[in-house]
């Protein structure tokens, strides 16, 4: 149920950090596809590792549906070391390429083109894609109205007293579902918004709190 409280605070929230910050353009990625591979890799390291990775795939054109389906698992973790954890993403993307390849025909507008809620359930169920990954998924590459919740999201909202710090992800996700209005663009900029306040003023450690744009 809505809570207008809520509505309007987190409302003043968006209002203030995109005065702050302007539009953030998210997700950095030339394609949808690889938005996908992005949000699979970014899983427990930093962006900039991400990016050397993705990197390393596209000098070697590997950075298509048809290229990762054909390549071994092994060669896939060797070419994406950089983001860590690499056997393990490797896992992952070839689990979600074979799902893609075999389910849709290696079509990513048809399987965008089914309801949001079914397909965040059905990425779910799909090896190494928890919530967080599944709804980068939804709304950086197929553009559906999903919030994404991450550490940044997490404990900006904590510090302001908004959530419980240990919050379940559903029960933070669902506070924006319930209390705005499920516009992709704008779920897209807030996450964004959230993560630009999070790196640069509230800080794990000393946070900038009196030069922060929430103060």
């Amino acid at each position: 149920m809505k809570n207008n409280k809520i509505t309007d605070t987190l409302n003043k929230i968006y209002s203030k950090l995109l005065t702050a910050f302007g539009p953030q353009e998210w997700w950095p990625a030339e394609s949808p596809f690889e938005v996908i591979v992005g949000a699979i890799l970014t899983q427990n390291t930093s962006w900039r590792n991400v990016e050397r990775a993705i990197n390393n795939l596209k000098r070697r054109n590997l950075l298509t549906l048809s290229s990762l389906h054909k390549i071994s698992e092994g060669d896939l973790a060797e070419q994406i070391r950089p983001s860590g954890y690499y056997n393990l993403k490797a896992k992952r993307l070839k689990a979600f390429v074979n799902h893609l390849a075999h389910r849709y025909g290696g079509d990513l507008d048809a399987m965008f083109r089914g309801d949001g809620d079914a397909l965040r359930d059905e990425l779910l169920g799909l090896y190494g894609i928890g919530e967080e990954t599944a709804d980068s998924i939804l709304l950086y590459a197929g553009r559906h109205p999903t919030f994404v919740v991450d550490a940044y999201t997490r404990r900006v909202l904590a510090r302001h007293q908004i959530i419980a710090d240990r919050a379940r992800y559903e029960d933070i996700r669902s506070l924006f579902m319930r209390n705005l209005t499920h516009d992709e663009g704008c779920f897209n900029e807030y996450h964004a918004l959230l993560v630009k306040v999070g790196k640069e003023y509230c800080r794990p450690r000393e946070p900038l709190c009196q030069e922060c744009p929430l103060m």
